[in-house]
């Protein structure tokens, strides 16, 4: 079986630990995963901004790229979203491409998805002696539904304490293109998502997205604030590797 990885822009080119960590934890379960070289962007920011055919030409690369893995998995709900909600819609004129896209759809997972669903692994046996709290991104929780599945692999950490964050379903303001286009807006919407996030008093952020959690890292830093802002998977990698490195 060929499970293959969607490292997405934002890893490859700012944030791959990342990616790396996820290679890391489920190299831990046997799974060495592919990374097919002639992957590129999803197409995401040329969709958003009215592109269609600039999309299409970045999706047409993905679909090959990942046409013969059994699953791909993605540190992204953003651009997993993309893939389940957005391919069949480009693809929708075109048969053949859109049988392609349909495929990738139904094997294309966020990482935690992918963990708790696939896998069926809810505990890693990590430990992460902090206080954290949790942002959900849009695209992850309302596009795939992904809700659960982080604060299952979280709950599973030991000595982790969860803070819930007060109105965690708001968005940060990122939306790509959009923290471009609105700055303004996009800059209030930060400011006040950073202000739940210091009402918890939590040392540490976490999430699924890296576009949100650049965005709410660079707002805190901004601010001055020394809150660490952590992928899950570096979070449950760095968890994995602590709790090894204690028990020696």
């Amino acid at each position: 079986m060929k499970i293959s990885l969607f490292v997405t822009c934002l890893c490859d080119g700012l944030y791959p630990r990342a990616a790396e960590s996820m290679v890391r934890l489920l190299a831990r379960y046997g799974i060495a995963l592919h990374f097919p070289e002639m992957q590129t962007c999803c197409g995401q920011p040329a969709f958003n901004s009215g592109y269609r055919e600039e999309a299409k030409a970045s999706a047409r690369t993905i679909l090959e790229a990942f046409e013969g893995s059994d699953y791909v998995l993605s540190p992204s709900g953003s651009c997993t979203g993309m893939i389940h909600h957005y391919y069949p819609e480009l693809f929708r004129d075109d048969p053949v491409l859109l049988e392609k896209a349909l495929r990738l759809q139904k094997k294309t997972f966020e990482f935690s998805q992918f963990m708790v669903r696939v896998l069926g692994i809810q505990n890693i046996g990590a430990s992460f002696p902090y206080k954290v709290t949790y942002h959900p991104s849009c695209h992850g929780s309302r596009l795939l539904g992904v809700k659960e599945e982080p604060l299952l692999l979280l709950e599973n950490v030991m000595g982790l304490e969860l803070i819930p964050l007060p109105f965690a379903e708001d968005c940060c303001g990122f939306g790509g293109t959009f923290a471009v286009k609105m700055s303004d807006i996009s800059g209030a919407m930060v400011s006040e998502k950073a202000d739940h996030i210091l009402e918890t008093e939590a040392q540490v952020l976490v999430g699924t997205d890296m576009g949100c959690l650049m965005n709410i890292a660079g707002h805190l830093s901004y601010r001055g604030q020394p809150i660490r802002v952590l992928h899950l998977a570096e979070l449950l990698y760095e968890g994995v590797s602590e709790h090894a490195v204690s028990r020696a």
